[in-house]
């Protein structure tokens, strides 16, 4: 798939303001920090889509892109932040899980995960969510042209590993870089896949 426009659509702090539409939505959602926004504008193929910040939890809305005039990219709040209050994380949790359960036209999730880190109970917390509500999902590993090559596999091994011993599911994985712009050729043909998909 080929990205030939992107162009940002609305900010909504709840499921209820979202844009009106048919098209199908993929939605980005991980942990704060883990390198949202730079994969999110790697995969659009621009510097400026989505505002990368230094300071973990910065989004706090739902957020739609406009892709190719047929889709939308829909990056969603960062959730664990330890800083956040507890009504506010609340809040954060709350319209997470609203968009989730019922936007009907949301196709598939990403799920993006360090990949410096081995499992993280909080990750796999938020696994076991997504499919006890039977919303499909594809783990996106981040940042590893931070971790050595001898490692692209171990911590996403151990997150297969625990995934299939505690639910007894093996979700597709993806290893991807912002810097290097690793990974994005398969998210996009997972996305371009789903759409045939839903068209046949």
């Amino acid at each position: 798939m080929q990205i030939s426009s992107a162009t940002f659509i609305a900010s909504s702090p709840s499921l209820k303001l979202c844009p009106e539409t048919d098209l199908p939505e993929f939605a980005f959602i991980g942990r704060s920090n883990v390198g949202k926004s730079s994969l999110i504008n790697m995969i659009a193929g621009t510097k400026a889509l989505a505002k990368v910040s230094g300071t973990p939890g910065k989004t706090r809305l739902i957020n739609h892109f406009l892709i190719n005039e047929s889709w939308l990219l829909v990056d969603l709040p960062g959730f664990g932040f330890s800083k956040t209050s507890k009504e506010e994380s609340r809040k954060i949790e709350t319209m997470i899980e609203g968009y989730l359960l019922r936007r009907d036209n949301l196709r598939l999730t990403f799920l993006l995960i360090d990949s410096r880190h081995s499992p993280q109970k909080i990750d796999l917390e938020f696994m076991a969510w997504l499919n006890r509500n039977q919303i499909p999902f594809v783990i996106l590993f981040t940042k590893a042209d931070k971790i050595s090559r001898a490692l692209h596999t171990a911590n996403p091994s151990l997150y297969r590993n625990s995934l299939m011993a505690t639910l007894n599911i093996d979700p597709v994985f993806i290893l991807t870089s912002s810097e290097k712009k690793t990974g994005r050729e398969e998210i996009l043909n997972c996305i371009e896949e789903e759409l045939k998909f839903r068209h046949a």
